[in-house]
């Protein structure tokens, strides 16, 4: 019922649900299999050097489904769910999404009405995770590699900047699902040094430290719902900076 007595305050403190795209072999899954009581749900095979507990290799979207299912429904201790990777997994949805409409691809019915349909099968897979979130209190954490693209403002110059290597409708889907969008990074220097004839060149130098960048900055995704700082690239670091502005 709709009346005053059913006004409520939002603020609550909840699993947190966390995107973080970055280079390959940075640092995104240990990240992830440090979350507390681990599960990855695994659609690559590259966890092999992380220390986790997971599912086996997912071959199709109803493999992911069912560890999602098992999840919701089983008796179990884990509190946090990692899926590595997500754009692994963008063509496990197409395949599912073809077979359902009798597609030859995702391509094949024109108008983009294909990356439409995927679109709505983006949406259920995301809502099988706020269902853990939801009715488990498990946080989720969704891996991507990175890729660059161009971006057109329409207040300035156009200018590059690295993104989820996904179809764009996707993208936009899952960074507006996430509380947290996190770009894992090297933590770069620049330096300026004479080249003669009254011209300076600029190199930059990166430190080796792994960063987390969860501010918004036009060169990279990122940003929160917290008021979270770019960090390193750790959980330690993570759950204390995210119990500092919840608490």
């Amino acid at each position: 019922m709709f009346d005053l007595n059913s006004i409520k305050k939002t603020k609550r403190a909840r699993a947190p649900k966390i995107v973080i795209a970055g280079p390959g072999k940075i640092g995104k899954t240990t990240f992830a299999a440090q979350a507390p009581n681990a599960v990855g749900i695994l659609t690559e095979d590259g966890a092999d050097a992380v220390d986790a507990s997971a599912f086996p290799l997912c071959g199709s979207l109803g493999d992911v489904y069912q560890a999602i299912s098992t999840l919701l429904n089983e008796d179990h201790q884990f509190q946090s769910v990692f899926l590595d990777s997500l754009d692994w997994l963008e063509p496990l949805l197409h395949a599912h999404v073809c077979q359902q409409n009798n597609w030859k691809s995702i391509e094949a019915p024109g108008y983009g009405k294909g990356y439409i349909a995927a679109a709505d099968e983006w949406r259920n897979l995301l809502s099988g995770f706020d269902a853990l979130r939801d009715h488990r209190n498990m946080a989720v954490i969704l891996i991507a590699h990175d890729k660059i693209k161009h971006y057109e403002s329409p207040l300035n110059e156009g200018y590059d900047t690295f993104t989820l290597k996904l179809h764009d409708r996707a993208t936009g889907l899952i960074q507006e699902w996430a509380d947290v969008i996190g770009f894992a990074g090297y933590k770069v220097l620049t330096k300026s040094q004479d080249v003669g004839f009254g011209q300076k060149e600029t190199k930059a130098i990166t430190t080796g430290e792994r960063l987390l960048y969860v501010e918004p900055h036009p060169a990279h995704c990122g940003g929160n719902r917290f008021g979270l700082k770019n960090m390193p690239l750790s959980w330690d670091a993570f759950s204390a900076a995210l119990a500092e502005v919840t608490k």
